[in-house]
Formats: C-alpha cells, sequence, structure tokens
C-alpha cells in the first residue's frame, strides 16, 4: 500500500476519564473531518462547511464525491461530513465528543499500516485527507447474521484517525490465534485479521444464556480492537429496564425473542 503522506498533521489531547472529548489544535489552513454533530466546542476564526464525501481526494467532480457519500449512506451514516478549517494566521483548537458513554481512541495510521476496518458507528473525526470507504467482506455468512458483515468501514490515511468507544476499549494483539466476539463489541481491526460470523454451536445455550446464536470469529495477525459496553447492548437493557412494550415483567424472554428476529433480519 501507498503510504506516501497526503494527510493534514494534527496534534491533539484527550480530555476527561470516561465520557471523553478529543481537543484538536490546528495549524492555520489545516482541516479536519468529522461525523455531523460531533463538534463540542471551537475557537473564532475556525470555518465548517458541510460537503459530500470525505475530501481524500480533491480533484474528484460531483458524481465521484456523490457516489463515495452514498456508499456512506449504505452503512447507516449521513450523506455528508463536516469540514473545519483554521482560517486564523495562528493555532486554533476545537474539539469533538462521541454519542456513546465511554472513551476516544486516537489511531496513528501509519503505525497501523495505513488501514484499519472499523464497525459503522466507530469513526468520530480525523485529518484532511483520510479515505473512509465501506467494506464488503467476501464471506457471505458475516453479512446475513453477523449484523456488521456489509457495513463495517475502511479507514485510508497516514495520520490521526479518533474513534468512539462504548465503555472500556480492548485491544488485542492476535499472532495467528482464533478470537470469538458478541459481534456488536467490535470497534475495529487491521488487514491481517479475517472476519467472519460462526454459529455459536449449543442452541439451548444460546437461546436461554442470552448470548445470541452467532459470535464474531476473529484470526490471523494483526490488531483488534473491542469495546465493553457497545450502545446497542446498553439501549437493550435500558428498554428491558423500563418495561416499554413489554407485555410481561420477564426481560430476559423479550431478550431472546429481540435476539432472534435480529440475527435472522
Amino acid at each position: 500500500m501507498n503510504l506516501q503522506k497526503r494527510c493534514h498533521v494534527i496534534d491533539y489531547q484527550i480530555l476527561g476519564d470516561d465520557i471523553q472529548v478529543v481537543e484538536i489544535t490546528l495549524d492555520p489552513r489545516e482541516t479536519v473531518i468529522a461525523e455531523a454533530g460531533a463538534m463540542n466546542y471551537m475557537d473564532s476564526n475556525i470555518s465548517f462547511e458541510t460537503k459530500l464525501g470525505d475530501g481524500s481526494n480533491p480533484s474528484a467532480g460531483f458524481l465521484d464525491n456523490l457516489f463515495s457519500a452514498g456508499k456512506r449512506v449504505l452503512a447507516g451514516d449521513s450523506l455528508f461530513m463536516t469540514h473545519f478549517t483554521n482560517n486564523a494566521p495562528s493555532r486554533k483548537t476545537i474539539a469533538f465528543s462521541g454519542e456513546v458513554l465511554g472513551k476516544i481512541v486516537p489511531l496513528d495510521m501509519q503505525a497501523l499500516g495505513g488501514r484499519i476496518i472499523v464497525q459503522k458507528d466507530a469513526f468520530l473525526a480525523a485529518s484532511l485527507g483520510t479515505k473512509i470507504d465501506l467494506f464488503f467482506n467476501k464471506r457471505l455468512g458475516s453479512g446475513f447474521f453477523g449484523g456488521e458483515g456489509f457495513i463495517l468501514q475502511k479507514i485510508d490515511g497516514d495520520d490521526k484517525v479518533f474513534l468512539s468507544v462504548g465503555g472500556t476499549v480492548i485491544t488485542k494483539q492476535l499472532q495467528g490465534e482464533k478470537l470469538l466476539v458478541d459481534p456488536s463489541c467490535i470497534v475495529g481491526f487491521t488487514e491481517g485479521i479475517n472476519f467472519d460470523i460462526q454459529f455459536a454451536g449449543d442452541l439451548k445455550s444460546s437461546l436461554l444464556g442470552g448470548e445470541g446464536l452467532f459470535l464474531a470469529s476473529l484470526q490471523g495477525r494483526g490488531t483488534v480492537m473491542l469495546q465493553s459496553m457497545p450502545f446497542e447492548r446498553l439501549s437493550r437493557r435500558i428498554v428491558a429496564a423500563s418495561g416499554v412494550g413489554s407485555g410481561s415483567s420477564s426481560g430476559s424472554n423479550n431478550s431472546v425473542v429481540g435476539d432472534l428476529i435480529r440475527n435472522f433480519t
């Protein structure tokens, strides 16, 4: 892969312990891109503009940008991204936060080989020049049963990328072994990791234990990042505890039915 430097080089600091903010310092004319609605605060003289796509190819025409942005819509994201540029002659600061209760993870893309695959809700912000595209898994089963299989995102770049993670982030370095994970707990993984979905094995335990029928299989050599409290799991527990939409006091039975419906749709 060609790692010729193309991204803006940005400085940052992470503020807070659990519900974090990333504060990015931009040099004059530097730009950072972010998901719509992620900005917390910024200095004056930073302009922002909503654009189609990630801006990684400045020479791309309208149709190319529309096609690229359209793939983000397939992944459940917005058609647009926001570009923030420092128009002042001095350094200025802008801050972003995620939509989940957890951590912000800074990634050095050069240290990761210039590419990482992430689940669709993980991306928060990145330096201009970072390319964000849809990732198609070659294994059909991961798309039907994994929930994340056909809506993973591929991020290419050579500077900083920031991910929003639910709960605590756990980083695993695999050396060829296989790791089985709840699919919703996956944040991302590097190119050397093969991702697939497999049947959990014991139908009775899967249904009655609440673990679901399918597990994500991650195997190979590279980095895997996991989250301890994905938003999907948190939202299920809140709904079950509140009794909303429940005709009985048993939240576990409704959870099992919900898991069955999710796994087969």
